[in-house]
């Protein structure tokens, strides 16, 4: 009974959108007509630049990171693992948008691990600001920050469902990025500029 409460919590907590909300409040705007028309921190970001962009980032991180390590702490890794999906759920198709499609879960995904491995979180998030910092394309550090998370899971030697829950979580991002690695082998998938906003291709 208990996992099941923080299992739907953690869905709760991921279906709130702040990356619609943030941009409805303080610019009047719904951003599912803007950019790529994602909700999520990445699209807020590149049009909107980091005012907007990492509030949007850290709260995206926030909601799949609150509920997982609740869960882990109280009721082990098995419960983290089932509520930190449930969040990432959330925030593909959100309640609050009428379960309309939400975020790529990228942000969120990288809450659940700091929640659930807090050493596989971080690694995960320092392979994402290396591969970044390189490329300055956000879908090719997300990508390859998520197809490492079975990988670091495995070498840190967290139990079984914290790997399993990598590899799942590593595909559900690859099959989210399909949009983007069609336009990346086109070589027409956007940088992002150093002042936060993306370049032509």
């Amino acid at each position: 009974m208990t996992t099941a409460i923080l299992v739907v919590a953690g869905w709760v907590c991921g279906s709130m959108p702040w990356g619609y909300w943030l941009v409805r409040i303080f610019r009047g705007e719904d951003i599912r007509t803007k950019g790529s028309g994602n909700i999520g921190a990445t699209n807020v970001w590149r049009l909107y630049g980091r005012r907007l962009g990492f509030p949007a980032v850290f709260l995206d991180t926030a909601k799949g990171f609150v509920p997982a390590l609740v869960a882990t702490k109280i009721a082990g890794h098995d419960a983290g693992v089932l509520t930190g999906a449930a969040a990432m759920l959330g925030h593909f198709r959100p309640l609050f948008l009428g379960f309309r499609r939400g975020g790529k879960v990228v942000a969120t995904t990288g809450g659940a691990f700091l929640g659930v491995a807090p050493i596989v979180g971080g690694l995960g998030a320092g392979v994402w600001l290396v591969v970044f910092g390189l490329t300055r394309y956000a879908s090719v550090a997300s990508i390859t920050s998520a197809l490492a998370l079975p990988f670091w899971a495995w070498l840190v030697g967290y139990p079984w469902p914290v790997i399993v829950f990598a590899a799942g979580a590593s595909v559900v991002v690859l099959v989210l990025h399909r949009a983007n690695i069609r336009r990346l082998l086109r070589g027409e998938e956007p940088r992002f500029r150093r002042a936060g906003r993306a370049a032509s291709p």
